[in-house]
């Protein structure tokens, strides 16, 4: 039985590039829904938290986008630096080198940047559903939860719909 994947005197790099082509519409799907989760928890579940203690979104809006668009220009630059090494531009390679200065000072930002969204989020859920001013403390699970997305979402997305169904019957 023959693969793909076998070791060959002069493997086909060909096969990789077509493989890599779905990456950044996978991407772009799976980043899409996390991101679309995180601005409907925030935003959408303000409404259901009392004026006076609703959080202050502007920089939760601001770090929102900065991790969007540098994926975004990441996979930009991952894509052309394959197209150019397929073919046959080395010199993609050593400009790819260069861009690390920018790349990982802005990787580590959009980390951040993510880190403060799950932040946000959580503590959006935790104030809905106590209806006070919350600390870390409280929503620590929750934070957790969301930050472990595809366990945490069959458990925080319950309480979300529960949430928003109870406070839809209580409006009707």
């Amino acid at each position: 039985m023959s693969s793909q994947f076998e070791v060959r005197e002069h493997p086909d790099p060909t096969f990789m590039v077509d493989f890599f082509t779905l990456f950044p519409i996978i991407m772009v799907i799976y980043m899409g829904l996390f991101f679309g989760w995180f601005w409907s928890i925030a935003i959408g579940l303000q409404k259901h938290i009392p004026i006076e203690l609703r959080l202050n979104l502007k920089k939760f809006k601001i770090f929102f986008f900065i991790p969007l668009l540098y994926i975004l220009f990441f996979m930009m630059l991952i894509s052309s630096t394959f197209y150019n090494v397929s073919s046959g531009d080395h010199a993609a390679a050593g400009i790819m080198s260069k861009m690390m200065l920018f790349i990982v000072p802005m990787h580590l930002f959009s980390m951040f940047c993510m880190f403060y969204l799950l932040y946000v989020s959580s503590k959006t859920i935790k104030t809905v559903e106590l209806q006070k001013n919350v600390s870390f403390s409280d929503f620590i699970g929750e934070f957790f939860m969301i930050w472990f997305f595809p366990i945490g979402i069959w458990f925080i997305q319950p309480r979300i719909n529960k949430i928003v169904s109870e406070t839809s019957t209580l409006n009707d």
